[in-house]
């Protein structure tokens, strides 16, 4: 038995025991989804179509995983005028476990074990870094904390003497600067040209 079902603007065909990932939806891992946009119901050559909707049919789930989407990369050019810009983007998705149909005096239901791991997770595994999901998972869980008695606070070292002033800067500075520019740059000579007298 199957059925096509309206979720997110888009249609999917499911059965029983499906794993399907649709446009994002809310809840926890483990919440129950029920859609009741069902367009078609078919067993074999029996097929009840909707119009637009089959009247009582529904379509139970359960919610998996919330997770981003693969990567697209978005690339805007104009030629010829040095425009070039990359972008990506991923949309975020849900993962739902199709648990059971009914609607037009049939039901089916799928009674195995829903799995709840997440992809990253079944990812790490499929590339043989198991050993990284370890750590991760000991990074996230909360760490008991035993009480501490408190020490009394011990005083605070004691402040430290204000610097001396500098001396001032003006003062400094010239005294510094005249002995070097009066050694670097030599006396100027002093010598008149005679002027050109006027007749």
């Amino acid at each position: 038995m199957y059925a096509v079902i309206k979720t997110g603007g888009k249609q999917y065909r499911v059965k029983a025991g499906d794993l399907l990932v649709v446009e994002k939806l809310d809840g926890e891992p483990g919440a129950k989804v029920a859609f009741d946009q069902v367009l078609m119901i078919g067993e074999g050559d029996a097929v009840t179509l909707g119009a637009p909707i089959v009247e009582g049919a529904s379509v139970s789930a359960t919610l998996v995983e919330t997770r981003k989407g693969e990567k697209i990369k978005i690339f805007k050019k104009i030629r010829r005028q040095g425009y070039r810009r990359t972008g990506g983007h991923r949309q975020i998705e849900t993962v739902l476990r199709v648990t059971a149909l009914a609607g037009a005096g049939k039901s089916e239901t799928w009674d195995g074990e829903i799995d709840f791991t997440p992809k990253a997770e079944l990812d790490l595994r499929a590339r043989n870094l198991a050993r990284f999901v370890k750590t991760v998972e000991a990074e996230t869980a909360p760490v008991a904390k035993a009480p501490v008695a408190k020490a009394p606070a011990a005083k605070a070292p004691a402040k430290a003497a204000p610097k001396k002033a500098a001396a001032p800067k003006v003062e400094a500075a010239a005294a510094t600067d005249e002995a070097p520019k009066a050694a670097a740059k030599p006396a100027k000579k002093a010598t008149a040209k005679p002027k050109a007298e006027e007749a």
